[in-house]
């Protein structure tokens, strides 16, 4: 089984997005910012192929967490979607640039976040 890392600081969104991860078949891991999801990255190496990765969270926040994965070669490869409420195209084009696979506004249904988990090209 697949495993994803939800990284936000709400956790009824992480709820929420683990429920729905579950149910398309991943094993999933939870941080509630950037430097807890740095550590459990570390821990779990490169067995991590997905991260839904918040914004806006307190200690390390989502676009510097995405910016460093994309610096260190041994998690460039991970498949990351950032699932926030910055719906703006200035932070859509922000994250696009810094790496982001692809992008999901807050609020969401399961069949969006399915659908851009598909366009990813990550196996579901």
């Amino acid at each position: 089984m697949a495993k994803a890392l939800v990284v936000d600081d709400s956790k009824t969104i992480r709820t929420i997005l683990a429920r729905t991860l579950k149910e398309i078949g991943f094993e999933v891991l939870e941080a509630a910012n950037g430097r807890e999801a740095l550590e459990v990255i570390e821990a779990e190496k490169t067995t991590v192929p997905l991260i839904l990765l918040d914004w806006d969270m307190p200690e390390m926040n989502g676009l510097d967490l995405l910016k460093r994965l994309r610096e260190t070669p041994e998690f460039s490869s991970m498949v990351v979607v950032m699932v926030t409420a910055q719906n703006d195209l200035d932070h859509i084009g922000e994250a696009l640039e810094a790496g982001a696979n692809e992008y999901v506004m807050k609020p969401f249904t399961k069949d969006v976040l399915v659908g851009k988990l598909e366009l990813t090209g990550i196996q579901l």
